[in-house]
């Protein structure tokens, strides 16, 4: 552009072309330097401010419209794609800024420059999409064209309309056609702009028996036009689909033209499928739209221009039909709405713009073909080998079943058991599209879901090539990393079954179906207060699974956990993720229920710990003083004066008996301590519970993660290791035995007289290890894991 501007003589245009230049740069050079930096975040001006008197310059301005652009990448990263405008799209960007430039002409100038560009514009559309003798609308909204038209045949079926209004409408309803395989909101938006009741509406249904399920049936519709007929009912317009929004799929509009002109209704097409006209070959059941009453373009996205205006080509030769209805107009601006579309057709020229669409059809050529040789993944338009939409869904069959994931569930399934499938193949094919769309972004995949064969991935780069500049090595990076989720798809879903029948065996786990989980299954762990008929949000279940959750993700497997609300209800679940290897189901479900149900068991005893020794403090209190009663009557009151009992004492003395109380925190009971001062013996108490495990107890080889199933090798090696690691154990119990025996005849006190015996000896060694405390001289021979509080003298009641 830069050679150009020098050679225009109009100051204002240069200055324009410039300015455009200037300011697309600035923008593009800040995007690029905020992906670069991608941590610092830009200061959005989103927040109204006053406006300044002096006003600001251009540089200030662009820069608040770049930071309000680009300023919530970091919260949004996956909303903030902006399409990579190259030099078209600067020429498109100047017909909105030349247009404003243009309207500011003299009435003669204008109406000269504008009629000049319309029917330019007009000209090449129909040329190169094969219309001949047609005429052009420009529109904004791609609905628009069709309201306009669904207009001009009213008019033209309704010679009284003009006068009468809808008192004709009502005498004879119009109705329109449309198929089931039609855009969502099609029909109810024709029905708002028109002013038309809903029952004005047709739904045709798609074929069930032969061709396409996404093809309009014509033998159907040929049924409902003489119904209508039948009910006086006026056919007005019937809508077709070269290349449905959904799958790409072209209705028979041969066929359908044959029908419409017997019975006098009007035949729209719209579709993807219409940017094939442009090539040197063409399907028949595509060029056939060149014989249909109008048609809709959507040039913009086909060859990657920004803010181009759709085009609504259709043919009739009564231009008061077409004013009234609004499909031409007087008005300047309105005829300025294709200025840039003039303008990038001329840049882009007849081969640039055959060579874009052509470049979007081997894409989709090129993965259609690659796909066919990648095993579970089924491709929905295969017998479409013109169209340029590739959709396609995994599946597998299962040795001895009915293949899983397939569109069409087998008649002898239970209803429950096809929407479970259903269901669960949705949600693995919801996760590859996701994936596939963050590892190859460049590709402009869409997930969506089809009434009939569920959740499908769809390439479509007519839509989306031009604009993200889409190449043959994205398709094959596509197709490599569609190979390389297959093993964790196929893994995942033969584990679920295992998974489901494992946690209904355990005690204490419920299985949850959750329909949009895509992971090997969702479980939660039924605690002693948990209310099963319940739907709230449970505090203590929550607290036990969040427990379980990090313990899980402690372990370091290739497994991803995730805690989340059970489906329909608010109680908290674990997630588990996708399987990359196999994995020993039965091992993670018991590491589940086991690690579940230690936490509740040490959270149980961490809550009733408090209550229970402030209890038994206050118990051992109470006994304490009782016994400092008794001992005061049985020493009697002479002994408790300080100098008389002093000297009593030493003409008698009393042996008092030293009783305690110790506080057995495992059994959660007070006992007596006489037993210890008596036998110089620590007594046992009760046992406590033996504490589970965290972990199923199995050898691991080096470097094996958790869960994982051990080779048959390594099994049977590990098995022998065990059996002669018993073996080799066994053998020195014998030997370490035999060598007891030999030492204790060798100490015996027959061979060593004056020897202290072994019970002495023992007794010796108690009372040299013992603790002496200020006020109990006992042995302290405590056992490990033995948790006592001992009382010597009355306990404050503030501890």
């Amino acid at each position: 552009m830069d050679a150009p501007l020098e050679k225009i003589a109009d100051p204002t245009l240069a200055k324009m072309g410039k300015n455009l230049k200037e300011a697309m740069k600035m923008l593009e050079d800040s995007q690029r330097r905020t992906e670069e930096e991608n941590g610092k975040k830009l200061l959005s001006g989103d927040i109204p401010g006053p406006l300044q008197g002096s006003g600001q310059d251009m540089v200030s301005i662009l820069q608040l419209v770049q930071n309000l652009m680009h300023g919530d990448e970091d919260e949004e990263p996956q909303s903030a794609r902006i399409q990579n405008i190259g030099e078209q799209g600067h020429i498109a960007l100047l017909g909105h800024s030349l247009g404003a430039y243009i309207s500011t002409l003299n009435k003669e100038k204008l109406r000269k420059l504008t009629t000049r560009i319309l029917s330019d514009t007009t000209l090449w559309l129909c040329r190169i999409f094969r219309y001949e003798n047609g005429c052009a609308y420009f529109h904004e909204e791609e609905r628009e064209g069709l309201a306009k038209i669904c207009r001009l045949a009213i008019h033209s079926r309704y010679e009284d309309f003009v006068v009468d209004g809808f008192n004709v409408l009502y005498n004879k309803k119009p109705v329109i056609y449309l198929s089931a395989a039609a855009r969502p909101g099609l029909g109810q938006y024709l029905c708002n702009q028109l002013g038309l009741p809903f029952p004005c509406l047709s739904r045709v249904p798609c074929n069930t028996m032969f061709g396409s399920q996404h093809q309009m049936d014509v033998a159907l519709l040929e049924k409902l036009i003489k119904d209508d007929i039948e009910r006086g009912k006026l056919p007005l317009l019937l809508v077709a689909n070269a290349g449905t929004a959904a799958v790409g799929h072209t209705d028979k509009i041969g066929r359908l033209k044959e029908l419409c002109e017997q019975y006098g209704i009007w035949l729209h097409v719209e579709g993807v499928n219409l940017a094939t006209l442009a090539l040197g070959y063409v399907s028949s059941s595509v060029l056939a739209a060149t014989k249909c009453d109008s048609m809709t373009l959507t040039p913009g996205p086909w060859l990657g221009l920004p803010a181009v205006p759709a085009v609504t080509l259709y043919k009739h030769d009564d231009p008061a039909l077409t004013l009234v209805a609004g499909l031409t107009s007087n008005k300047p601006a309105d005829k300025l709405r294709a200025l840039p579309l003039w303008l990038s057709l001329q840049y882009l020229g007849l081969d640039g713009i055959v060579e874009r669409i052509k470049h979007a059809c081997q894409l989709s050529q090129r993965l259609q073909e690659s796909l066919k040789k990648v095993n579970h993944i089924k491709i929905l338009v295969e017998d479409e080998l013109s169209s340029p939409v590739v959709v396609f869904r995994f599946f597998q069959e299962l040795p001895g079943s009915d293949p899983v994931c397939k569109a069409v569930p087998a008649p002898n399934m239970a209803p429950s058991a096809v929407g479970r499938e259903r269901h669960s193949c949705d949600a693995l094919n919801r996760w590859l599209g996701e994936q596939l769309k963050q590892l190859v972004p460049a590709s402009g995949l869409t997930v969506m879901d089809l009434e009939a064969e569920g959740v499908c991935v769809r390439f479509s780069p007519l839509m989306t090539a031009a604009v993200l500049g889409t190449q043959g090595e994205d398709v094959d990076q596509l197709v490599a990393c569609i190979q390389s989720r297959l093993p964790v798809l196929t893994c995942t879903l033969q584990l679920r079954e295992e998974f489901k029948q494992e946690v209904t065996g355990t005690a204490g786990l419920l299985h949850v179906d959750d329909p949009n989980w895509p992971g090997i299954g969702v479980v939660r762990y039924e605690h002693a207060n948990d209310d099963k008929n319940s739907l709230k949000l449970d505090p203590e279940g929550e607290k036990i699974h969040t427990g379980l959750l990090k313990k899980l993700n402690e372990l370091e497997s290739d497994l991803t956990f995730k805690m989340g609300p059970e489906y329909k209800s608010m109680k908290s679940c674990i997630y588990i993720g996708m399987a990359r290897d196999d994995i020993d189901v039965s091992e993670l479900v018991e590491t589940i229920a086991v690690t579940a149900r230690e936490i509740e068991e040490n959270s149980r005893l961490l809550e009733n710990m408090t209550e229970v020794v402030r209890k038994g403090i206050q118990e051992a209190q109470v006994q304490l003083q009782k016994a400092n009663e008794e001992r005061l009557l049985e020493e009697g009151v002479l002994r408790q004066i300080p100098v008389v009992g002093s000297v009593l004492n030493w003409f008698s003395p009393v042996q008092p008996s030293q009783k305690g109380r110790t506080f057995n925190l495992t059994a959660g009971s007070l006992e007596s301590t006489e037993h210890t001062y008596v036998y110089k013996v620590q007594d046992t108490g009760v046992t406590p519970p033996q504490t589970p495990s965290g972990t199923r107890t199995k050898q691991r080889l080096p470097g094996q993660k958790p869960f994982k199933r051990s080779l048959r090798g390594s099994d049977a090696l590990s098995e022998t290791s065990s059996v002669s690691h018993i073996e080799d154990l066994e053998k020195m119990e014998h030997l370490s035995g035999g060598l007891e025996q030999e030492a204790l005849e060798a100490n015996s006190p027959e061979q060593h007289p004056g020897a202290p015996t072994p019970h002495e000896a023992d007794q010796t060694g108690a009372f040299q290890n013992r603790a002496q405390g200020p006020e109990d001289d006992c042995p302290q021979m405590r056992k490990p894991g033995s948790r006592e509080l001992r009382f010597a003298q009355p306990v404050n009641s503030h501890l």
